[in-house]
């Protein structure tokens, strides 16, 4: 039973509907035209690392470092916990706008305050990897 005092539950997020191919690629385009991100492309050893490990792989890595750093209601040091290089997906997170709960909202709508919802996260492994493979292949800008 419970009392008068008890809070309400939050509501569950509306569902999230991952863009179409062509409608990610669009919201790229777009976002990749905003003066800060347009300075961030794949160079040195950021492009070599993507060359040498392949797409599976930094797949994997995305997966697994946007679970402990983004996907958190509230990620350790949020807003500076994404570094400028050092591995291909830092470099694409700050290029996709997917690098802190701030930018993830403006860029892409998703809430902070709360864990990312499964297709959340792989929403955002899915902007990060065809931001590389763009990169990789002298796709669009």
């Amino acid at each position: 039973m419970t009392s008068s005092r008890d809070p309400e539950p939050a509501p569950d997020p509306e569902p999230f509907t991952p863009p179409s191919p062509a409608e990610l690629d669009a919201r790229l385009d777009s976002i990749t035209r905003q003066p800060f991100r347009a300075r961030f492309h794949l160079r040195g050893r950021d492009r070599v690392t993507a060359e040498l490990k392949g797409p599976a792989t930094i797949r994997w890595h995305a997966y697994d470092l946007i679970a402990g750093r983004l996907a958190p209601a509230r990620p350790y040091k949020d807003g500076k916990q994404t570094p400028y290089r050092g591995h291909p997906v830092f470099v694409a997170q700050h290029a996709t706008g997917t690098c802190c709960r701030t930018c993830l909202l403006r860029n892409h709508g998703i809430p902070k305050g709360r864990d990312l919802t499964r297709a959340e996260h792989v929403y955002v492994v899915e902007v990060i990897c065809r931001w590389i493979e763009r990169e990789m292949t002298g796709g669009a800008r």
